[in-house]
């Protein structure tokens, strides 16, 4: 089923729903790529639900390629995220509890074209300086992907 959250959505309304998310950090050069979302107009990871049947590590690549344009050679597993800082609200009054997985690209290909439906702009930040309006769903993994950047020596 393609379309699923809006299925549920069509069912349930605005309640709270759990939702399952996959999400990627591209990175290059001591930089991380992310998105100004149109919903809330915060910055984040590329990525999205994932729909039934999917692999949550397609849904990553998908997601990556439907909102930025770019191709993911290789994923690495950042991490699961979860927990009571993943109840979110969406600017159009709809629930959710959201279990994010996060992964780490570094082997892309492609141009970066945003797509206008999902995303007001791409654009790459230095690790040691990013944007402080970050979406809440993404806050937890973007400090765990600086994280792991600084303690494996890869900037």
């Amino acid at each position: 089923m393609a379309d699923y959250i809006k299925y549920i959505r069509e069912k349930v309304g605005h309640d709270r729903v759990i939702l399952v998310g996959a999400g990627i950090y591209v990175y290059k050069d001591g930089k991380v790529l992310l998105q100004r979302r149109k919903d809330n107009q915060m910055w984040g990871s590329n990525g999205g639900a994932v729909d039934i049947g999917e692999r949550v590590e397609d849904t990553a690549i998908r997601e990556l390629y439907e909102e930025a344009g770019l191709i993911a050679h290789d994923l690495e597993l950042l991490g699961v995220f979860s927990g009571e800082n993943m109840f979110f609200t969406y600017p159009n009054g709809d629930e959710a509890y959201i279990i994010s997985i996060a992964y780490i690209c570094r082997n892309f290909s492609g141009e970066l074209l945003p797509d206008p439906d999902e995303v007001t702009e791409l654009k790459w930040f230095d690790i040691d300086n990013l944007p402080e309006d970050i979406s809440l769903p993404d806050s937890e993994s973007l400090a765990a992907f600086v994280e792991y950047i600084k303690r494996n020596s890869l900037l």
